[in-house]
């Protein structure tokens, strides 16, 4: 018992260490977070697949009546290519999965109002899963030629020595915020690499799927093929396992590959969220509760993304925050049964995350 007990104090100092630091988090995900991190990450990802298969939500049974309110006043163009001056591609409305069509079901709505006729951000919602027809997804389309996206260090992730600013929303930069949105997975469980103001602090995997930044403004989802360090050309870039839409089309490897599965497996019905890019090379955001790898590629491709990938996963991780006002003011959640606040990006936070802001 003595040899046992003086084996355990350093795990006890060890977790009484990590609970004090700094954090936005509970203290519950922080103690599962603690436990992933010093070898119990299998026993933990067994417990939430179990949890989740008990909690799935039943095949059939009746559909929603309504959609929750997002954004404000529909931007549907007249017509699906082009709208009259300021010339400004707008997507078409996505075609409902799902008959009959709820009312505002995949018409993309302006995510703050008094944007104009061709707000850069548009939002919608859709019931993504005919075999679940109460389980709705939200998407969001962001106009990269008319928005800046960055990566922005978190107080835990990525866990690598780095310079990790404010950790938030900069103060400075406040006034042209659109939207917020979660990053990956831990770099611990997804292996990825990442780059920051084109330096790299976590080397990068070949042909895995990232988010990257170049320092023109452009910026695209693809399957790396720069090597391990980041070319001059980049400005950040962030990697999350393989791609799950490539070529306009689903991975073929979804249905029984193990490369998605370094939480909780890819076909458990979780909280998930996602990125593509579309052929116009716009950005498609996409997160739902209930939903797997497989309902993630699918929708991205029925929304027009030609390339996409998994980002975060579980309901304490996904978040996409849009702002109603110029200085972060009037924050709002895409969903909502988010359970992160709206105002998560504008204190210290944990995990990297990504902002968009108007050019």
């Amino acid at each position: 018992m003595v040899a046992a007990t003086v084996a355990l104090i350093p795990v006890a100092l060890s977790y009484v260490y990590t609970m004090a630091q700094p954090s936005n988090s509970s203290f519950g995900v922080r103690s599962v977070e603690w436990l992933r991190d010093h070898g119990a990450a299998g026993l933990v990802s067994r417990i939430e697949a179990t949890y989740y298969s008990l909690t799935a939500p039943a095949r059939g049974g009746p559909t929603l009546h309504s959609l929750p309110s997002v954004g404000y006043g529909s931007s549907n163009p007249t017509s699906p290519t082009r709208r009259s001056a300021p010339v400004a591609y707008a997507p078409p409305p996505i075609a409902p999965l799902i008959h009959p069509a709820l009312a505002g079901e995949g018409v993309w709505r302006t995510a703050r109002p008094g944007a104009g006729s061709d707000p850069p951000l548009l939002v919608t919602t859709l019931r993504n899963q005919r075999e679940y027809p109460r389980v709705l997804a939200g998407l969001a389309w962001i106009d990269t030629k008319r928005t800046r996206l960055t990566l922005n260090a978190g107080r835990a992730e990525p866990s690598v020595e780095i310079p990790r600013g404010s950790m938030d929303v900069p103060r400075g930069e406040r006034a042209g915020l659109l939207a917020t949105f979660n990053s990956g997975f831990k770099l611990s469980d997804s292996g990825g690499g990442f780059v920051l103001h084109g330096r790299t602090y976590a080397s990068m995997r070949q042909g895995e799927a990232t988010l990257v930044g170049y320092r023109d403004g452009r910026v695209n989802v693809l399957a790396w093929n720069y090597g391990p360090s980041a070319p001059s050309s980049v400005s950040f870039a962030r990697q999350n396992l393989p791609l799950i839409v490539d070529h306009g089309h689903a991975n073929p490897n979804i249905n029984d590959g193990p490369e998605w599965g370094a939480t909780v497996g890819n076909a458990i019905l979780v909280w998930r969220s996602a990125i593509g890019i579309d052929r116009h090379g716009d950005l498609l955001y996409l997160a739902g509760d209930n939903q797997t790898v497989h309902s993630l590629a699918n929708t991205l491709v029925h929304a027009g993304a030609v390339r996409a990938m998994e980002l975060d996963i579980n309901s304490y991780w996904v978040s996409f925050i849009t702002y109603g006002a110029p200085g972060a003011s009037g924050p709002r959640n895409l969903l909502p049964d988010m359970v992160r606040p709206a105002t998560r990006y504008l204190t210290p936070e944990d995990r990297d995350f990504f902002a968009v802001y108007a050019r």
